[in-house]
C-alpha cells in the first residue's frame, strides 16, 4: 500500500509538470509577428502589390487638368509657330472636329473640304495664329483661322487718385491676338481638338504631335527666326537669350519671351498712352513690360 501511494503521487507530480508546458504550447500561436516577418512571408506578392500604386500616382499626374502656367507656355511656343500642312483644311467657321486620341478620318476631312472649300493645301506653309482654351477643347486658327474677326468688351476700371479719374482697359485674354500681320482673321482654316474630358495638362511639344496628323512642324524654322537675323545685333541677343529689353517693338517682346498673361492701357500724367505686358503672378516672378508708343520703354522683375 505505501508503495502503490509513492507511485501515486509520483505521477501527479509528473502530469503537475507537464501542464505548464502544455499551455504555452497551445497559447504560443496566438502571439504576434513583427511587421518585418508578415512583410517577408510573401514578397512578390507585396511588390505586385505596391506596383499599381504608383502606376496610380503617375496616372493621376498625366490626368491633370491644363494649368495656367502650361497654356501661357503654348501660347508662348506653338501661337505664332509655322509648318507644313500634310493635308487639305477646310474654310469656313466650323473648321474641322478632331477627336483626341481617336485615328484621324481622311474620308470625314474630305467631305469637309469638298462642302466648305479648301483654306489651307497640302505642301503650303502654314502658321499657327491663335490658340483658344474651352473646357474640353482647343481651338487652333492656321493662317487667321475660319472663324472670322471676334469682337469683345474690355474691363474698363477707373482710378480714384485725382480730379479726373483714369481710365484703364485691361484685356486678360492674351488668345485676343489677331496673329501676325499678312493674315487675315477668317481667311484660313480652324481646328477644333475635342478631348473626352478636361483638357490635360500639355507641353507645347505634344500640342504639336496632337496636330501632326495636319501639320509638320520638323523641318520648318521658328517664327521669330524668319526675321531674326535682320535685327540689330542687341535686339538678336536679347531674343536669343529669351530676355525682354528697352527699345524692343511688340513683335521682339514677343519673340523674346512669348506673349503676355495680362496686358494693362492707360495714360500718364502727361496724358500719353502707355502700355504694360505682364509676365507671371505676384508674389511669384513677375515681369512688367512697358510700351509708349511701339516701343519699350522700361522692364521691371519682381521680385528683384
Amino acid at each position: 500500500m505505501p508503495k502503490l501511494l509513492i507511485i501515486s503521487f509520483g505521477l501527479l507530480l509528473f502530469a503537475d509538470a507537464d501542464i505548464p508546458g502544455s499551455e504555452r504550447l497551445r497559447s504560443a500561436p496566438t502571439g504576434t509577428f513583427s511587421h518585418g516577418d508578415e512583410i517577408g512571408v510573401l514578397p512578390d506578392e507585396a511588390a505586385g502589390e505596391q506596383q499599381p500604386a504608383q502606376s496610380d500616382a503617375s496616372k493621376k499626374a498625366k490626368d491633370a487638368t491644363l494649368q495656367e502656367y502650361s497654356k501661357l507656355e503654348l501660347i508662348r511656343y506653338v501661337s505664332g509657330e509655322f509648318a507644313k500642312a500634310t493635308r487639305d483644311l477646310p474654310a469656313g467657321k466650323e473648321g474641322f472636329l478632331f477627336y483626341v486620341g481617336k485615328p484621324l478620318s481622311p474620308e470625314v476631312l474630305q467631305r469637309a473640304v469638298a462642302t466648305h472649300g479648301a483654306a489651307v493645301h497640302i505642301g503650303d506653309s502654314a502658321q499657327i495664329t491663335k490658340l483658344e482654351f474651352r473646357g474640353h477643347a482647343i481651338a487652333v486658327d492656321v493662317n487667321g483661322g475660319g472663324r472670322g474677326k471676334r469682337s469683345w468688351r474690355d474691363h474698363i476700371q477707373f482710378g480714384m487718385g485725382g480730379t479726373m479719374p483714369t481710365a484703364r482697359t485691361t484685356t486678360t485674354d492674351p488668345n485676343q491676338e489677331n496673329g501676325p500681320p499678312g493674315l487675315q482673321p477668317g481667311m484660313g482654316s480652324t481646328i477644333f481638338l475635342e478631348f473626352s474630358k478636361a483638357v490635360p495638362d500639355l507641353t507645347p511639344e505634344e500640342l504639336k504631335q496632337i496636330l501632326s496628323p495636319f501639320l509638320d512642324f520638323a523641318k520648318q524654322r521658328s517664327a521669330s527666326v524668319h526675321w531674326v537675323d535682320t535685327l540689330p545685333p542687341e535686339m538678336k541677343k536679347a531674343i536669343q537669350e529669351r530676355r525682354p529689353t528697352v527699345g524692343m517693338d511688340r513683335e521682339e517682346v514677343i519673340a523674346a519671351i512669348g506673349k503676355p498673361e495680362h496686358k494693362v492701357r492707360e495714360r500718364d500724367s502727361e496724358g500719353n498712352e502707355i502700355e504694360d505686358w505682364i509676365y507671371g503672378q505676384p508674389p511669384s516672378k513677375t515681369v512688367f513690360v512697358r510700351f509708349m508708343g511701339d516701343r519699350v520703354t522700361s522692364v521691371k522683375q519682381y521680385p528683384q
